[in-house]
């Protein structure tokens, strides 16, 4: 039993959930212990000597004495590797959408008795023992991942997975990258965004209480790497959501006797398949690749890139009215109310506590009018209670989680003994889409999934459901060794489908605590339940921007931390760091302090309301950034090293960050701090609270009063905000001498599906005065307001 255990066991034990948490936990323990297979004799494998190949479309087969490996290079210029028959579907990752082969890729003979794949934009490299090397058309080294290595059972399955609780081999992959690499990625890390050395676990989880940097893993986790080197940028996604762990060690330029060491990485996985995708380029290049290949992000309505305030504990329509009249009143903006689990009865999912919410659409309906929307909680636990017209229903539909036996698996939640929707079946997933007409109904616009690691409460050991449970998984049947990791994914996938199904209009809104690789095809997520403090505030930082990496561009933390209550100058600069990040969203637990801009006195309320007003004059740029994530893959919030990778100072810098193309946020992240040290990329950028202009690379010294925290606008760029009206002009920051810039304007398009076209703009100085052009127009169609130069036009 681990300290974690340990901890969980002396809080539960003593009340009347912790002693049915003890026998969920001992229930797990004695299922899986007869569900799953012991573990047996083992052998070791690996690939062989080469053999031959076969060529095929974008590549082709290479055979070894023990092994086959599938190359393929896709149009787009994205590697898969396959060993040992791994095909790119069956994906929860790609969602079947398997990118087209390059026709023109070749594969051919190479030295040493090897084989190369040549392609336009990168080159593989298969040794004659199993190493697969992916390197730029100029033939320099990106990744070299050396021959795998299988343990199976003596009596087990063939090789590349196990679709039932039956021995199935686990493999390790171990990677070399350039010496001057860093690692980011693998989901939603605490600490971070760069990873440093060492091992990160690939098991969703829920921590068991507000998480700080040092806990690891947390509840998204992602076989994902991008890595950053001299020689370029690539991304590395091993397409299997088995339990494994990864370790990094970062490498040495002219160690030891004057050689490199190579940065590497070694995945262990505890089964299922071989298979990975590479994709090589510019940052922009690569996530633009990624999105290609898993999917474009999920387009917020505009209303979601507002401000959110959220509480677990409002407990009644009064106290929801008193808040929201706390903001009209002194008139601050709201976008956005959620209720927590505690509008349902008793905790129960699609369901609503009469005696507190009488008239639910009717407050829906009342806050709608003052521009405010509600949003739900949905958790996947549905309480075993015959009787209960979800249970009842999805009993009679076979919807739920089941033992080897048969019978429904159950764990323990909020509202007590619950069972658990297989959501790896399609039709579970159309049924659960269904339940949201009842939410629909209730007036709420958008959702937040939560506990759908999935969680059940144990006194001791894994969280979660037990190991040997099965599930669909498409038809293909399986456990929940290969579930576990996707399991939030396909929840988010069910509320997605259903609610377009329900409303074909609208946009669906809502994001989840936990996913996997992919799942910014149906929406967002959000840091969890970050702990309350000064670290916790920095692991919001690089949980988004981790994420962003990943390719889930819409998150942002619970402002003020989940739980304790923060200082008035700790949630300020929490709240100014929101205020510039994808989701902008307050939230803590009943038991926390509040969180409401007036609860810290005059000088907080006015600082947080100049936050508050930037972020509703930043719309139309929040706008555009979505709209440029889903059509590009770029993250919103992007490091700062973004557009200079090459810039190895910049590759370690973690506490500021691009937003979009144009600004550069520098938020506080150290109690009692006044001035902050701020490296910039190249180029010329302006303060933008002083006009000032300064020229990166380097590093300049900021103000950075409790008023506000730094944020610096790239020369050149053309910034799209709302004016006193609420309609869009454009902050044109001046370029630099002989220099162009520009920048672009998507504007909003309302809530349903429609892709509106894309403004461009180009700026020049000429002679003196800032120019501004409007492609394909005659005349500048918005109001311009030029910052940091002299005139216009």
């Amino acid at each position: 039993m681990d300290a974690r255990d340990l901890r969980r066991l002396v809080e539960t034990v003593g009340t009347a959930r912790g002693l049915r948490s003890v026998r969920t936990a001992w229930r797990r323990r004695c299922v899986d212990a007869a569900g799953l297979p012991r573990q047996g004799a083992e052998r070791a494998r690996v690939p062989g000597a080469a053999l031959g190949a076969e060529p095929g479309p974008g590549g082709g087969v290479v055979r070894f004495a023990r092994s086959s490996l599938l190359v393929r290079v896709a149009a787009g210029g994205a590697v898969f590797c396959g060993w040992d028959g791994a095909v790119p579907e069956p994906s929860y990752a790609l969602g079947g959408a398997v990118p087209e082969v390059d026709e023109r890729a070749v594969l051919e003979p190479d030295k040493d008795g090897g084989w190369r794949v040549v392609s336009e934009r990168v080159l593989v490299v298969v040794g004659r023992h199993g190493s697969v090397e992916v390197r730029t058309p100029g033939g320099l080294l990106l990744r070299r991942d050396l021959p795998p290595r299988w343990w199976e059972p003596v009596d087990g399955p063939a090789p590349g997975g196990s679709a039932g609780p039956v021995p199935a081999p686990r493999w390790t992959q171990r990677s070399e990258v350039p010496p001057d690499a860093r690692f980011f990625g693998l989901g939603g890390r605490a600490a971070g965004p760069r990873l440093r050395e060492g091992t990160y676990r690939l098991w969703n989880t829920d921590p068991g209480g507000a998480f700080e940097p040092e806990d690891d893993p947390l509840y998204i986790t992602m076989p994902v790497q991008l890595v950053v080197a001299d020689a370029g940028t690539h991304l590395a996604f091993h397409d299997n959501s088995w339990d494994g762990r990864v370790t990094l060690r970062e490498g040495e330029e002219g160690a030891g006797s004057g050689h490199d060491r190579p940065g590497r990485c070694e995945l262990r996985m505890d089964g299922g398949p071989l298979r990975s995708w590479v994709i090589v380029g510019t940052p922009a290049r690569v996530l633009h690749g990624w999105a290609a290949l898993t999917g474009a992000a999920a387009l917020p309505p505009a209303w979601a890139l507002g401000h959110h305030h959220a509480r677990w504990g409002f407990g009644s329509e009064a106290e929801v009215r008193r808040v929201v009249a706390g903001y009209v009143e002194r008139g601050l903006p709201l976008s956005v109310l959620h209720l927590d689990i505690d509008h349902y009865r008793g905790h129960r999912v699609f369901t609503v506590d009469r005696e507190r919410f009488p008239d639910l659409p009717g407050l829906a309906a009342e806050l709608r009018e003052l521009g405010v929307r509600l949003v739900s909680i949905v958790d996947p636990a549905v309480k075993a209670e015959p009787g209960l017209a979800v249970y009842d229903s999805g009993a009679e539909a076979g919807a739920f989680v089941r033992d080897g036996r048969g019978r429904p698996v159950r764990g323990e939640v909020w509202p007590g003994e619950s069972v658990f929707p297989d959501f790896t079946d399609p039709a579970v997933r159309t049924w659960w889409g269904g339940l949201y007409a009842e939410r629909l109904a209730q007036g709420f616009a958008g959702f937040w999934h939560d506990m759908n690691e999935p969680v059940s409460f144990t006194a001791f050991g894994d969280p979660t459901l037990p190991r040997s449970a099965r599930h669909a998984l498409e038809g293909r049947g399986g456990d929940h060794r290969e579930a576990h990791n996707v399991y939030g994914l396909a929840m988010a996938r069910a509320g997605f489908e259903g609610l377009r199904d329900l409303r074909p209009g609208e946009r669906p809104f809502l994001f989840s605590r936990s996913g996997w690789a992919g799942m910014q095809r149906y929406g967002g997520t959000w840091s969890g339940d970050v702990a309350t403090g000064w670290p916790g505030l920095r692991a919001s930082l690089a949980l988004v921007l981790g994420l962003g990496l990943c390719g889930v561009p819409y998150s942002g933390p619970d402002v003020g931390g989940f739980t304790g209550s923060p200082s008035p100058e700790l949630y300020l600069r929490w709240f100014q760091l929101g205020a510039y990040l994808p989701l902008f969203r307050t939230h803590a637990a009943y038991f926390a302090g509040r969180r409401e801009p007036w609860e810290f006195g005059a000088e907080i309320l006015e600082h947080a309301g100049a936050a508050l007003r930037e972020r509703e004059r930043l719309l139309p740029y929040f706008v555009t950034l979505s709209h440029l994530a889903r059509r590009t893959g770029a993250p919103y919030v992007r490091p700062v090293w973004w557009r200079s990778p090459e810039d190895r100072a910049l590759r370690d810098c973690e506490d500021a960050f691009l937003l979009g193309d144009s600004l550069l946020v520098a938020p506080v992240l150290e109690q009692g701090t006044d001035r902050r040290a701020v490296r910039l990329p190249r180029g010329r950028w302006y303060d933008t609270a002083t006009g000032r202009a300064h020229e990166g690379p380097g590093q300049v010294l900021l103000d950075a009063p409790l008023s506000r925290i730094p944020v610096l606008a790239r020369a050149g760029s053309v910034v799209p905000v709302a004016g006193a009206d609420g309609r869009v002009e454009l902050d044109v920051w001046a370029p630099a001498a002989g220099r162009t810039g520009g920048g672009v304007l998507i504007p909003d398009g309302g809530e349903g599906w429609e892709s509106p076209e894309v403004v461009r703009f180009t700026t020049r100085l000429r002679d003196g005065v800032v120019t501004v052009e409007q492609e394909g127009a005659r005349e500048v169609g918005y109001p311009v307001r030029v910052r940091g130069g002299e005139g216009a036009s």
